[in-house]
Protein backbone atom coordinates (compact mmCIF):
# COMPACT_ATOMS: atom_id res chain seq x y z
CA UNK A 1 0.00 0.00 0.00
CA UNK A 2 1.31 3.45 -1.23
CA UNK A 3 1.70 5.72 1.60
CA UNK A 4 -0.67 9.02 1.26
CA UNK A 5 1.53 12.11 2.51
CA UNK A 6 0.00 15.68 3.62
CA UNK A 7 2.74 18.72 3.57
CA UNK A 8 2.42 20.87 6.42
CA UNK A 9 4.46 24.08 6.10
CA UNK A 10 5.63 27.42 7.27
CA UNK A 11 5.09 30.48 4.71
CA UNK A 12 4.36 33.88 5.10
CA UNK A 13 1.11 35.52 3.96
CA UNK A 14 3.53 37.79 1.30
CA UNK A 15 5.22 34.03 0.19
CA UNK A 16 1.32 32.88 -0.25
CA UNK A 17 0.35 35.79 -2.04
CA UNK A 18 3.26 35.45 -4.89
CA UNK A 19 2.15 31.54 -5.38
CA UNK A 20 -1.70 32.62 -5.85
CA UNK A 21 -0.42 35.17 -7.89
CA UNK A 22 2.05 33.25 -10.19
CA UNK A 23 -1.03 30.42 -10.29
CA UNK A 24 -3.30 32.98 -11.37
CA UNK A 25 -1.08 34.14 -14.57
CA UNK A 26 -0.34 30.74 -15.60
CA UNK A 27 -4.65 30.59 -15.70
CA UNK A 28 -4.43 33.15 -17.62
CA UNK A 29 -1.97 32.58 -20.15
CA UNK A 30 -4.19 29.43 -20.62
CA UNK A 31 -1.25 26.75 -19.20
CA UNK A 32 -2.27 23.39 -17.35
CA UNK A 33 -1.60 23.47 -13.74
CA UNK A 34 0.06 20.59 -12.39
CA UNK A 35 -2.59 18.17 -10.44
CA UNK A 36 -1.97 18.08 -6.61
CA UNK A 37 -0.35 14.75 -5.83
CA UNK A 38 -0.78 15.94 -1.91
CA UNK A 39 -2.97 17.59 0.10
CA UNK A 40 -0.86 20.74 1.55
CA UNK A 41 -1.65 22.83 4.95
CA UNK A 42 0.44 26.08 5.21
CA UNK A 43 0.96 28.24 8.40
CA UNK A 44 2.18 31.73 8.80
CA UNK A 45 4.62 31.15 11.65
CA UNK A 46 5.73 28.73 13.70
CA UNK A 47 3.74 29.50 16.62
CA UNK A 48 0.67 29.37 14.76
CA UNK A 49 1.60 26.07 14.07
CA UNK A 50 2.92 25.04 17.06
CA UNK A 51 -0.99 26.32 18.88
CA UNK A 52 -3.13 24.50 16.05
CA UNK A 53 -1.41 20.82 16.23
CA UNK A 54 -0.89 20.76 20.34
CA UNK A 55 -0.13 17.79 21.67
CA UNK A 56 -3.44 16.50 22.21
CA UNK A 57 -4.62 17.18 18.52
CA UNK A 58 -1.68 15.07 17.90
CA UNK A 59 -3.35 12.57 19.59
CA UNK A 60 -6.44 12.35 18.17
CA UNK A 61 -5.08 12.14 14.77
CA UNK A 62 -3.27 9.08 15.98
CA UNK A 63 -6.28 7.68 17.35
CA UNK A 64 -8.66 8.38 14.35
CA UNK A 65 -5.99 6.75 11.86
CA UNK A 66 -5.10 3.58 14.17
CA UNK A 67 -8.46 3.00 15.66
CA UNK A 68 -10.94 4.27 13.20
CA UNK A 69 -13.52 5.90 15.95
CA UNK A 70 -17.22 5.21 14.01
CA UNK A 71 -18.32 8.81 16.23
CA UNK A 72 -16.91 11.57 17.76
CA UNK A 73 -18.21 10.22 21.36
CA UNK A 74 -16.49 7.01 20.68
CA UNK A 75 -13.24 9.03 19.80
CA UNK A 76 -13.86 10.64 23.00
CA UNK A 77 -13.92 7.50 24.94
CA UNK A 78 -10.73 6.49 23.33
CA UNK A 79 -8.95 9.14 24.45
CA UNK A 80 -10.14 9.96 27.89
CA UNK A 81 -11.50 13.10 27.17
CA UNK A 82 -14.81 15.46 27.36
CA UNK A 83 -17.10 15.12 23.94
CA UNK A 84 -17.69 18.83 23.56
CA UNK A 85 -13.56 19.26 24.04
CA UNK A 86 -13.35 16.87 21.17
CA UNK A 87 -15.51 18.23 18.96
CA UNK A 88 -14.11 21.34 19.43
CA UNK A 89 -10.49 19.78 18.16
CA UNK A 90 -12.32 18.00 15.42
CA UNK A 91 -13.97 20.80 14.38
CA UNK A 92 -10.77 23.02 14.13
CA UNK A 93 -8.86 19.86 12.55
CA UNK A 94 -11.28 19.77 9.72
CA UNK A 95 -11.08 23.39 8.88
CA UNK A 96 -7.81 23.79 8.52
CA UNK A 97 -8.02 20.39 6.47
CA UNK A 98 -6.66 17.75 8.34
CA UNK A 99 -9.85 15.49 8.92
CA UNK A 100 -12.97 14.64 7.28
CA UNK A 101 -15.78 13.68 8.23
CA UNK A 102 -18.63 11.06 6.73
CA UNK A 103 -22.28 10.88 7.69
CA UNK A 104 -23.37 7.12 8.65
CA UNK A 105 -26.15 6.22 11.15
CA UNK A 106 -26.89 8.95 12.51
CA UNK A 107 -23.09 9.34 13.67
CA UNK A 108 -20.45 11.33 12.43
CA UNK A 109 -17.17 9.59 12.10
CA UNK A 110 -13.35 11.63 11.77
CA UNK A 111 -11.66 10.40 9.10
CA UNK A 112 -7.95 10.75 7.93
CA UNK A 113 -7.04 10.01 4.40
CA UNK A 114 -3.18 9.83 4.68
CA UNK A 115 -0.61 8.35 7.00
CA UNK A 116 1.80 10.31 7.25
CA UNK A 117 2.15 14.58 7.54
CA UNK A 118 5.88 16.05 5.88
CA UNK A 119 6.96 19.64 8.22
CA UNK A 120 8.28 21.82 5.45
CA UNK A 121 9.96 25.09 6.68
CA UNK A 122 11.91 27.42 4.54
CA UNK A 123 14.99 28.59 6.20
Amino acid sequence: MKVKKVKIGIKSVKAVLEDAKETMKKLERGERLKPVREPEIYFTNFEVFRKALTPKRLELLHLIRIKKPSSINELARMAKRNVKNIADDVKYLEQIGLIEKKETDNKTAPVIKYDKMVLEIAV
